[in-house]
């Protein structure tokens, strides 16, 4: 997909210049969202567990540990490390979002239905991209941009619009907290199909999994 770590560093040259300088494992973390996924990141408020209090410092934050900080700057795609530090090192412990619809809308079911549908799909030789789980119990499947202003006629021609489906999609506007940030203070993310260079720029069209994952769902809701 062609992007790399400061436009002309492999992957080994970053990994080992990372640990030459002593980089903190955070901002290498973003770092690899941006010049090795070619990912938008944002930093966001995080929540301690067990109050979840969010560190926004509003009382009544609507959404603890799970939204952009007040006035965070976008760190873009392909940013190198060196710039990553540069604008993390003014959010220390944010936690890691992606912005949403610009690269990726998600395509998000339970995480059982996420687990049994990755099993499939790979059976079938279908496309994937990235899929993460949450600590609350999700999976969240990438997929291209469009898909969460589609899905109502994507699920109408599949003969699933009047079906009761643990099935939503996040498009512009939503953010994906990545791992390995905590998400909501209730632990953090992790992956269940990691990124991949064949993949991470080019998800696939959400045509090619609902079928499946709305099946999925829908077994599942009659058990």
């Amino acid at each position: 997909m062609g992007f790399t770590i400061g436009g002309s560093r492999s992957t080994k040259e970053f990994r080992s210049g990372s640990r030459r300088r002593g980089r903190t494992s955070e901002c290498t973390a973003v770092a690899e969202y941006t010049g090795l996924w070619g990912w938008d990141v944002v930093p966001g408020a995080r929540a301690a567990a067990p109050a979840r209090g969010c560190s926004c410092g509003h009382v009544e934050c609507g959404a603890p540990g799970a939204h952009p900080l007040p006035l965070a700057p976008t760190v873009p795609a392909g940013a190198t490390l060196d710039e990553v530090t540069e604008t993390w090192g003014g959010y220390p412990g944010a936690a890691v979002l992606l912005p949403v619809g610009r690269t990726f809308d998600v395509i998000e079911v339970s995480r059982e239905a996420g687990r049994r549908a990755l099993v499939r799909l790979e059976r079938m030789g279908l496309p994937l991209g990235p899929v993460t789980e949450t600590p609350d119990g999700r999976a969240q499947f990438l997929v291209a941009p469009g898909a969460a202003a589609e899905l109502p006629q994507l699920l109408y021609r599949m003969g699933w619009d009047d079906a009761d489906l643990d099935l939503r999609a996040l498009g512009p506007g939503a953010f994906l907290t990545a791992p390995p940030s905590d998400y909501a203070g209730l632990g953090p993310v992790g992956w269940l199909r990691p990124p991949a260079l064949d993949s991470a720029g080019g998800p696939p069209q959400a045509r090619l999994l609902l079928g499946t994952l709305a099946y999925i769902c829908h077994r599942l809701r009659r058990q």
